[in-house]
């Protein structure tokens, strides 16, 4: 029996309507619906599992006056970080363990939109994708449930030089609404810009600054990547490969962390950025990438794919090119995110846009859509070991959400050349800081 070739997220051959040219005309209609049904249906797990965990978050931030002492370092500091903990103060609806328990809902929301998408590949008959989006899966419960439960929770004196009040909450909030706005529009997690607020402007240790950046990370994805698949501008195929290589990377990353020496590694990973932005700087006006043709494997994945461009006015099919180096480079990025905490969104938008030459909002859309499960593939390590406080935790992720929704709602009305830009100045800001962290001058 000939092997279905899937439409369901590449968009293949220019528009839904033209999903199979091979196929009659009576079973074309059925295909179309089945790829509305599929993104549909990650789009409602993605804004769903938003939803639920904003609003156990908001709960636990309503019932925090009702504790006596109000908000202090030592309250910072004192929270649930291990299964039986959390359990024991949910018993008691203690507000930080409500707290905890929706970011761990958030945490949770990239692992099931990769559950779902097996379903979606099931109804297809696409057993390559099947494949692929088990070994995905696998890999992020060995991560969270193997790997995150060998770390123990390391409560130092973290309390010096630390300043804490009810007004910290609410700033970090609101600028962590510009964060997540920016983060949503270049395909980064926020995290390269709540890292540096969090220790350079509010004095919190790195290890919890890290420990927000996942979190804001997991919230950028899974805020913007619910409209972009809703707007058909994500190709989730391409994403689903190419998370195998971030997801093995973030769990190396973890591993290593404890073994290298991260500022050296921050001047390299710096020093790299740079590198890469002097080719961004040379296609600033390039709308649509030309001349490209998909190599042998971008043709046996069906890689290819089109997006509706509400600026130009016109849906713009692509294909795909030096698609193993671009596994690659996925891979070094999971790498980075293991390491230091941060979504390595940059790392994916340049492996997408310049490696393998998508446009590049489709770039930062996919960028958007992998970057959770990245994150999430080491959020089990930073949370056994107490890197996750919920009273920092929670208004980065209220503030990023926001943040992403309006942003996904601005992307697909501004041009390719603006949106390049707006990555090309995050990518040489984020290079610089963590060239300067290297030598001891930055953030860090």
């Amino acid at each position: 029996m000939q092997e279905h070739h899937s439409p369901l997220y590449s968009h293949e051959d220019g528009a839904t309507d033209h999903l199979n040219k091979h196929q009659p005309e009576n079973e074309q209609k059925p295909l179309a619906n089945q790829y509305e049904w599929a993104t549909a249906l990650i789009g409602w797990v993605l804004q769903g599992g938003v939803l639920l965990s904003a609003i156990i978050i908001l709960v636990g931030v309503i019932l925090l006056p009702t504790q006596p002492g109000g908000l202090s370092v030592q309250r910072l500091l004192t929270f649930p970080f291990t299964g039986p903990q959390l359990i024991s103060e949910l018993a008691q609806f203690h507000p930080q363990s409500i707290i905890t328990l929706g970011l761990l809902c958030l945490i949770a929301t990239p692992v099931l939109r990769v559950a779902v998408s097996i379903v979606t590949f099931v109804v297809e008959r696409d057993r390559k994708y099947i494949i692929i989006t088990c070994i995905v899966l696998a890999i992020l419960l060995f991560s969270i449930f193997g790997v995150g439960t060998w770390s123990s929770g390391q409560h130092a004196n973290l309390a010096r030089g630390i300043h804490f009040d009810a007004l910290i909450p609410v700033l970090i909030f609101l600028a962590s609404i510009v964060a997540g706005l920016l983060g949503s529009l270049v395909g980064l997690g926020g995290g390269v810009l709540i890292v540096p607020l969090l220790t350079i402007v509010f004095k919190f240790p790195i290890a919890f600054a890290i420990g927000a950046s996942i979190i804001s990370v997991i919230a950028t994805s899974s805020g913007a990547a619910a409209a972009y698949v809703r707007d058909h501008l994500t190709n989730i195929r391409i994403g689903m490969f190419l998370e195998i290589a971030t997801t093995i990377g973030a769990i190396s990353g973890a591993f290593l962390a404890g073994l290298l020496a991260p500022n050296l590694l921050d001047i390299i990973f710096g020093v790299i950025l740079l590198i890469s932005a002097a080719p961004l700087v040379f296609k600033i006006g390039e709308e649509i990438p030309v001349g490209v043709k998909n190599d042998r494997l971008a043709n046996w994945l069906h890689l290819s794919g089109s997006y509706p461009d509400h600026k130009l006015g016109r849906d713009i099919a692509y294909q795909v090119t030096r698609t193993p180096w671009g596994l690659a480079m996925m891979y070094v990025a999971g790498l980075i995110s293991g390491l230091l905490g941060i979504g390595s969104g940059t790392f994916k938008v340049i492996a997408l846009d310049s490696l393998m030459r998508l446009p590049i909002k489709v770039s930062t859309t996919t960028s958007n859509f992998m970057i959770g499960v990245t994150a999430a593939a080491s959020a089990g390590i930073y949370f056994s070991r107490g890197d996750i406080p919920p009273l920092v935790a929670a208004p980065v992720a209220i503030g990023i959400l926001i943040g992403a929704l309006i942003g996904a709602r601005l992307l697909a009305n501004i041009s390719n050349k603006l949106l390049r830009i707006l990555f090309l100045l995050v990518l040489i800001v984020s290079a610089l800081e963590m060239i300067l962290h290297g030598v001891g001058l930055g953030a860090f």
